[in-house]
């Protein structure tokens, strides 16, 4: 069984033979040490937890993340659907672990807006009112 690697954790994807592991006619493959050893389109670094989102959570069409990734043909876009569906509790999983992840350095730290806010109010000289 090979593994993802997400956040501080890892998590186990499906084994699929050799080191370099192209699936999906040849459009997406899991490679270890390229992109975490996430399943990803070759050629790219997009990975295909990222079509997933763009598609089911963005509501992007096929056509849309292509015209958005002018690298990517619709075959590719099409293939990483297709490997998150017959692999989708795996890859949820990885999106779920880089949102826990997000969270946790968010957490208690200001966004850039209210740094930007505090800033400024260091630099006006006049009082509020």
């Amino acid at each position: 069984m090979g593994y993802m690697e997400t956040s501080a954790t890892m998590t186990p994807i499906p084994a699929q033979g050799t080191a370099e592991t192209p699936t999906a006619s040849g459009h997406i493959e899991v490679r270890p040490g390229h992109c975490g050893g996430q399943p990803h389109v070759v050629g790219h670094r997009i990975k295909v937890k990222h079509i997933a989102i763009w598609y089911e959570r963005m509501g992007m069409s096929p056509d849309e993340i292509v015209s958005s990734h002018p690298g990517l043909t619709l075959g590719q876009v099409h293939a990483a659907l297709a490997y998150y569906y017959d692999h989708r509790e795996q890859i949820d999983q990885s999106i779920r672990e880089g949102e826990e992840l997000a969270d946790r350095i968010r957490a208690g730290a200001p966004s850039i807006f209210d740094k930007v806010r505090r800033r400024n109010a260091q630099d006006d000289p006049l009082p509020p009112g």
